[in-house]
């Protein structure tokens, strides 16, 4: 005959610990809201979508206001400079001068269950998801939707390692 036996009083304690750090989420919240700000900045220096889709490039008028802040961006006769130029072929969309959108990213804790992320910059949804001049007759043209506000594939085993790890305590 085998015989075995279970220690109730450690089993108890672990679930105890168990519990009481799922009614806390807030560390795991905040590890995942610094992770995926992170991971949000990085879309832009990759001028890629959360699933890899490289973002559509900026529009020739885009291109041109961009090249207007910069004095010496054009020769005396009209033509890029050597200096214009090559602003125009680095300037990746979603990164103009103040860069506002991109380091405003940040999150936020809302009570014990929820982290928010996201920047406050107000055309920040409209890079998001895009928009067209007809419903939204203010702009110069239609915007392709630059998703940044998103989670890969990485993204969510790394929340759901973040999660495990925090619950059992390790």
């Amino acid at each position: 005959m085998i015989e075995s036996s279970v220690n109730a009083q450690g089993v108890l304690s672990i679930l105890g610990g168990v519990m009481q750090r799922m009614d806390n989420m807030q560390p795991a919240l905040a590890e995942i809201g610094e992770d995926m700000t992170e991971s949000m900045k990085q879309h832009f220096a990759d001028a890629k979508s959360p699933d890899g889709t490289p973002w559509a490039r900026n529009s020739d008028v885009t291109v041109a206001m961009y090249l207007g802040l910069f004095k010496n961006s054009h020769k005396k006769d009209g033509t890029l400079s050597k200096r214009g130029a090559a602003r125009a072929a680095s300037k990746k969309p979603g990164t103009g001068e103040t860069k506002a959108l991109q380091t405003t990213i940040n999150y936020q804790l809302e009570g014990q269950d929820t982290v928010s992320i996201g920047s406050p910059m107000i055309y920040g949804a409209m890079f998001n998801y895009g928009g067209t001049r007809e419903a939204f007759p203010h702009l110069w043209g239609d915007i392709p939707a630059r998703e940044f506000a998103g989670f890969s594939d990485a993204d969510r085993a790394n929340i759901v390692d973040i999660v495990g790890t925090y619950i059992v305590g390790a």
